[in-house]
């Protein structure tokens, strides 16, 4: 998450899925193997049993190779809630894991930026091969210099891809990969001229910079985009309208609440979206909008949400809750860890291994990492109809689908 986020069950918006068969499955066809030089990358596939429910007891912290998980368990507000349900998913994922050889050493980054610098420096003194989280992005920074320093790799939470570097790696949900597979999907059925209108912040400019890219890119059109500050809908909407005769999609990046009057403002200028591609990104993922028939037809990117119900099913049989949204991420990042020391043992969570190109699948699909950091999931594309959303554009089971 960015320093500016306020972590929330629905923050960071989206993520989960899996039925699984046990986590991590590093996709490919061929069979994990150790080498004194490191991982074989060409197809390495590892099959994991399917998830087993764990005995009541004590949280599991596991035996093996030590790794540090790094949270703001101290935190005030939401944060140290979202903390709990990242440390319970990560300890879940230990159990879920058959004959997972590492041992979790938590420690608490209280949300700052010198408190995750010291607890990466504590969990390194006491032999971490690798460091789980921070949640945000001051904090990623933070412990990412000092694991970079000490050459072991991190992979945290945080959105803001300004954190991410060659060892600094982010499993989060960008909203970049939202905007490029919903608007890879509608040129592929046939839109070609877009407009967007974008919320002027942080997160309208990681989009906006993506929609830019990607709609020439895959062969279309930016014909028209303007901006606004929050609640100014309407003289944005008005500067577009000349915009909007030329164009068949029509990009709008904002929240389920704010999205129903960016379209009344449209309406207010005359402006008629029917026969227009309306497209969003994961934070279109809320019922509420769902339910607001001007939105009918209209699609976003999201992991395919079957895998998400499975998670949460089993998290709420052991813990008696609801899991946050982004508690998926812990459990991923722990099982990731775990097939990597299993397959290559306790020296085997090395940045190569990371970086392999087939990716990994976890409960949200497919993800792998880039060597600057950042990742890249496969998504599904969803379309909104009758007060839900539903697949139909499937995400793909491999990297070398796309």
């Amino acid at each position: 998450m960015s320093d500016k986020d306020n972590p929330s069950p629905t923050d960071t918006r989206r993520p989960f899925r899996a039925t699984r068969r046990g986590f991590l499955a590093l996709a490919g066809s061929a069979t994990l193997a150790a080498c004194s030089g490191g991982p074989d990358l060409g197809q390495p596939q590892a099959g994991l049993p399917a998830p087993q429910m764990p005995p009541e007891g004590a949280p599991v912290a596991g035996t093996g190779t030590p790794v540090a998980l790094i949270l703001p368990l101290g935190a005030s507000g939401n944060a140290a809630a979202v903390a709990l349900a990242l440390r319970n998913s990560a300890e879940m994922a230990l159990t879920e894991f058959s004959g997972a050889r590492i041992r979790l050493i938590v420690k608490d980054d209280g949300g700052t930026g010198p408190g995750a610098q010291a607890a990466a420096s504590q969990a390194l003194d006491e032999g971490a091969r690798a460091i789980i989280g921070p949640l945000f992005a001051h904090s990623v920074a933070a412990a990412g210099q000092v694991a970079r320093q000490r050459s072991v790799p991190l992979v945290g939470f945080s959105t803001d891809t300004n954190v991410a570097t060659q060892g600094v790696y982010l499993l989060s949900f960008l909203p970049q990969t939202d905007v490029e597979r919903a608007v890879r999907y509608a040129i592929s059925t046939g839109r070609r001229s877009f407009v967007g209108l974008v919320p002027d912040n942080a997160y309208g400019s990681v989009v906006e910079a993506s929609f830019r890219e990607t709609v020439p890119a895959a062969g279309g059109r930016v014909v028209g985009l303007e901006r606004y500050a929050a609640g100014q809908y309407a003289e944005a909407a008005r500067r577009l309208a000349g915009s909007l005769v030329q164009a068949d999609a029509v990009f709008l990046p904002d929240a389920a609440d704010a999205v129903p009057q960016v379209l009344q403002a449209f309406t207010a200028a005359g402006v008629n979206l029917n026969g227009k591609q309306l497209i969003g990104t994961g934070l279109w993922d809320s019922p509420a909008l769902f339910a607001n028939p001007a939105v009918n037809g209209g699609i976003f990117a999201a992991p395919d949400p079957a895998g998400f119900r499975a998670f949460a099913a089993r998290y709420r049989a052991r813990f008696g809750r609801e899991p946050v949204r982004t508690a998926t991420l812990s459990h991923d990042a722990v099982s990731l860890m775990a097939a990597l020391v299993n397959s290559y043992g306790e020296n085997g969570i090395t940045d190569a291994a990371i970086q392999n190109p087939s990716g990994f699948s976890g409960v949200d699909g497919i993800f792998r990492f880039r060597a600057d950091g950042t990742n890249q999931r496969g998504l599904a594309v969803m379309q909104i109809s009758g007060g839900a959303a539903s697949i139909i554009s499937p995400a793909p089971r491999s990297f070398a689908q796309g």
